[in-house]
């Protein structure tokens, strides 16, 4: 064979390996409204910027007629690119090829890159869409999921991990992504679910439609299972290009800084009346926390689910920071089961990857009812207290008006190693609202009184005026500082700056028991 006959043996085999299952694979792809696994890599990398791994790799299965079905690559795209200049190593699953079913060799390729990424401390992002386990290989297969599931736990708060589910994600499959730090799906045409339509038919008679088991809309705003619902491929891979503007390579780097000509020490007149004078009226925790960050810009995550409480991503003179907020728009923003939990995976996230902390806290409780008792609150709202407790990062908190009883201690307060807490004036700090208190304190006194509401009246007003402030805290030293509103972006970003070279630690432990 001549050196150009190589040459064109080793274009054909390229070309081969880009087809991925045929032309008339990807027109049927196309037609179900998905891109290909190459043509999202194209999407989501910069271009020009992919360098494939393992192209020729093919499955050495002998049965059930395979062995006449060898196509390179395997049906799984795997390699490195960049991402705003940065390094990533990514896998994309390749539907067009066996359904892209994950086989042996399918999933040595996978466990190749994590390892790489392992090594040097780069992010991992996989594109999912498969039909599940290659049943032709039998358990082989299988042991190829769990050869991916321990590597994504070894991995996990070492580097960053991102899922995007791009189509059917389905039996074990679905515990890779529910292991890595964020899930993006993609509205009608992604599903995640262990068991499928047909089978929970067959066992509990139940109906249901694969999109309301498992879409993007019941796992981002019923299950929790995903972060973010795209409403198209595009939108999706455009979301992990921006998530991972705010997260650093691994657990060892500090989040990427981003110059903004914001003035770090704007003052925004709007923010004085941001928090309403009746303190039972309902307002938008977004309207402080907006104009608080540079440019405005606040990049939320999990929006659909437990909208009782608010985490996200913004910036303070160019640092990113993980932002956690109750919303008082929302259950009056109490703190549930759902909210707990959300929460305190996102804090624990921040914590892994050196992201400091910001809290906005109005929190009348913990959300009172049977289903929240029997459903686990004590240890669901202890994993948030935990993940608070157990963070090292710079963990800044601001008062807005309520932080009542546990809720309280919860929310990132000064006895959990908050390191700079700020209240607004109209922060009321304590062990319950006025009205519970006076109904406990003078309940035998509000019985006998002549005008029981009239007294009852003027002893809410009296605890109210005593109490429910940020005055006793500011004088025990639970508050650094009561500070105005419009002071908080600049007060803020002078409290992260001298946080910057922050240094705390946990005693020394395999880890601890959180209370799952």
């Amino acid at each position: 064979m001549s050196l150009q006959e190589r040459f064109d043996e080793l274009h054909r085999r390229h070309a081969e390996a880009e087809l991925g299952g045929g032309e008339d694979r990807v027109r049927r792809q196309h037609k179900a409204g998905k891109k290909t696994a190459r043509e999202r890599l194209e999407l989501l990398l910069d271009p020009g910027s992919f360098n494939e791994l393992d192209k020729f790799v093919v499955h050495q299965t002998q049965d059930f007629g395979m062995a006449e079905q060898r196509i390179p690559g395997d049906g799984v795209v795997t390699g490195a690119g960049r991402i705003h200049g940065r390094s990533v190593f990514v896998f994309a699953q390749d539907f067009t090829v066996f359904g892209g079913s994950l086989s042996e060799a399918y999933a040595r390729k996978i466990c190749k890159v994590m390892d790489l990424a392992l090594k040097t401390g780069v992010p991992v992002i996989g594109l999912n869409d498969s039909g599940g386990a290659r049943i032709q290989e039998g358990v082989v297969s299988l042991a190829g999921y769990a050869d991916i599931f321990l590597r994504n736990t070894l991995a996990s708060g070492v580097v960053p991990q991102i899922s995007a589910v791009m189509g059917p994600c389905a039996g074990g499959a679905v515990y890779s992504p529910a292991i890595t730090d964020f899930v993006l799906m993609v509205k009608r045409t992604s599903y995640m679910f262990v068991t499928g339509p047909d089978v929970i038919r067959a066992v509990t008679h139940e109906e249901v439609s694969a999109e309301a088991l498992g879409g993007a809309d019941t796992h981002n705003g019923t299950s929790g299972v995903a972060h973010f619902a795209a409403e198209s491929e595009d939108e999706c891979l455009a979301l992990i290009r921006e998530l991972l503007s705010f997260v650093p390579q691994n657990n060892m780097d500090d989040p990427p800084l981003r110059p903004t000509m914001d003035p770090v020490d704007r003052r925004d007149e709007g923010l004085q009346t941001a928090v309403p004078d009746q303190p039972n009226r309902p307002y938008d925790m977004k309207t402080i926390i907006e104009p608080v960050l540079d440019d405005r810009y606040f990049f939320e995550v999990q929006a659909d689910f437990a909208p009782n409480i608010i985490v996200g991503f913004g910036r303070l003179g160019g640092r990113p920071v993980g932002i956690v907020a109750n919303q008082p728009a929302h259950l009056a923003g109490c703190l549930d089961i759902n909210a707990s939990v959300k929460a305190a995976r996102f804090v624990r996230f921040c914590d892994c990857f050196n992201i400091p902390l910001v809290t906005f806290v109005d929190v009348p409780g913990f959300l009172p009812g049977t289903a929240q008792e029997f459903g686990g609150i004590i240890k669901h709202g202890a994993k948030l207290l935990y993940a608070y407790c157990e963070a090292t990062v710079p963990k800044l908190t601001v008062i807005t008006r309520k932080a009542y009883g546990g809720a309280y201690d919860v929310m990132s307060s000064k006895h959990i190693r908050g390191d700079v807490n700020f209240a607004f004036p109209t922060a009321e700090i304590a062990v319950m609202g006025p009205e519970g208190a006076v109904n406990i304190l003078y309940r035998r006194e509000v019985e006998a009184a002549a005008d029981a509401a009239a007294f009852r009246d003027a002893k809410i007003r009296e605890y109210r005026e005593k109490f429910a402030n940020p005055y006793i805290a500011a004088e025990r030293g639970y508050v650094d500082e009561v500070i105005e509103p419009k002071d908080t972006r600049a007060r803020l970003v002078e409290a992260l700056a001298l946080l910057h070279t922050k240094r705390d630690s946990n005693p020394p432990k395999k880890h601890g028991n959180i209370p799952l």
